[in-house]
């Protein structure tokens, strides 16, 4: 049996944590995102501080990571919750802290909708701790609208 090679897909992965060392959280996962089989990581945003949103904790640190990726849209998801996984994720109810959390926003063009995964993210624009960052890395994607929306939410960029 033969193995076709896939195209690679342009996939936009949030990147997020607040527990423990939030800071070095995100940096390895952002390491670790670039050594996925068959993905290499294109650019990364400036890291942002967030007080909790629709959530419960301390502060998180916050990125997004644009890769290029062979991998499926399920195969990467799954790879997202192995590293998170790795880096002691737990989910002892929505939304509760973490060492790590790892959201597919966007899969290239693809729009997905099954019990275990949903392309675009349905709540990414709703959210300054993904729009900020976002727009470091692929600004033509958000809109006035967009950024309007979460103007008035607390956010400060690191780096």
């Amino acid at each position: 049996m033969s193995v076709v090679a896939r195209a690679p897909v342009e996939a936009l992965v949030a990147i997020g944590a607040n527990l423990g060392d939030a800071r070095a959280s995100v940096t390895q996962a952002i390491e670790a995102l670039g050594q996925l089989p068959q993905t290499r990581c294109l650019q990364v945003s400036a890291l942002y501080r967030t007080e909790p949103f629709q959530a419960q904790g301390p502060d998180f640190i916050n990125a997004v990571a644009k890769l290029e990726t062979a991998l499926t849209a399920p195969d990467l998801l799954q790879a997202l919750q192995a590293l998170e996984l790795a880096a002691g994720r737990e989910r002892p109810y929505p939304n509760a802290p973490r060492t790590l959390d790892l959201d597919l926003l966007m899969y290239g063009d693809a729009t997905l909708d099954s019990p275990r995964l949903i392309v675009p993210h349905p709540r990414w624009h709703e959210r300054a701790f993904v729009v900020y960052p976002l727009r470091d890395v692929s600004p033509e994607r958000i809109d006035e609208a967009t950024w309007q929306a979460v103007s008035a939410q607390i956010i400060e960029r690191l780096s």
